[in-house]
């Protein structure tokens, strides 16, 4: 008689519940189970000492009441770790010698699955026993750094005020003298600053000024064709112009961008 194995065991820490409750949805389309949901570094801090260890953990960075670091330091967390995102920085790319994997948020789905897959090699061999201290420097590391970029935009529309978070951003562009921002919903947004201002004030990693008029999100680009003279031609998200080539002198740099 065959013995059915039983499905893994996965927590989800993620502050946003709708997100929360998505991701127990495509986990559990992958064969999991998903024996809670936690919102906090609170709500953790209270389940985990009287809670059997899951073997997957989905853990959101940013918290509502703090960084999900915080959790080491309190507790002996022996679970491997899918982190999850909204920024992609160089401190993240090193932490990932000490964890299965993290997904930039919005997950793609065939990122989870990679991340999955990843983690099913992992559960062959034992879990892995994280170091706390190199965990707390990496993040303090990657959000000190942070803090040096924008992180959303605040435009004036009238008599009222509309946020953007960074992440909705399709990509700057100049035209008639002044600065716009191209948004993931399509509209335009006119800024205050200059490319040249803009281009100190985004996350490098994620942006990259590829002519005199466009700064273009790395998250943006659906699409990159050869054009003539050696140049590159990008087509982004609710943006296709004539004018998204990278210049022959920039292609090297780009491309250097996009395997960063």
């Amino acid at each position: 008689m065959v013995t059915k194995t039983p499905p893994m065991n996965i927590v989800i820490i993620e502050d946003e519940k709708p997100a929360a409750r998505m991701l127990q949805r495509r986990v559990e389309a992958h064969g999991f189970e998903v024996v809670t949901l936690l919102h906090s570094v609170e709500e953790a801090l209270q389940w985990f000492p009287v809670n059997a260890m899951p073997d997957l953990i989905f853990l959101d960075i940013q918290l509502s009441d703090g960084l999900s670091f915080e959790l080491f330091d309190h507790l002996t967390l022996t679970s491997p770790v899918i982190f999850t995102t909204a920024y992609d920085e160089y401190a993240l790319r090193a932490f990932k010698h000490n964890s299965v994997d993290y997904l930039l948020k919005p997950i793609d789905e065939d990122e989870l699955a990679r991340a999955i897959d990843k983690f099913r090699k992992w559960h062959a061999t034992p879990a892995p026993v994280f170091d706390k201290h190199l965990i707390q420097n990496l993040f303090q590391e990657s959000f000190s750094d942070q803090l040096r970029f924008k992180k959303r935009f605040s435009i004036k529309l009238g008599q009222h005020i509309k946020l953007i978070p960074i992440g909705e951003v399709v990509a700057f562009y100049s035209e008639n003298k002044g600065t716009y921002l191209r948004a993931r919903d399509g509209r335009d947004y006119l800024l205050e600053q200059t490319l040249e201002q803009l281009e100190s004030e985004l996350d490098p990693k994620q942006f990259f000024r590829m002519n005199r008029k466009y700064i273009v999100s790395m998250h943006a680009i659906v699409d990159i064709q050869i054009h003539s003279n050696s140049r590159l031609k990008l087509v982004l998200q609710n943006l296709a112009n004539d004018d998204l080539i990278v210049s022959r002198e920039r292609v090297s740099e780009f491309r250097g961008w996009l395997d960063a």
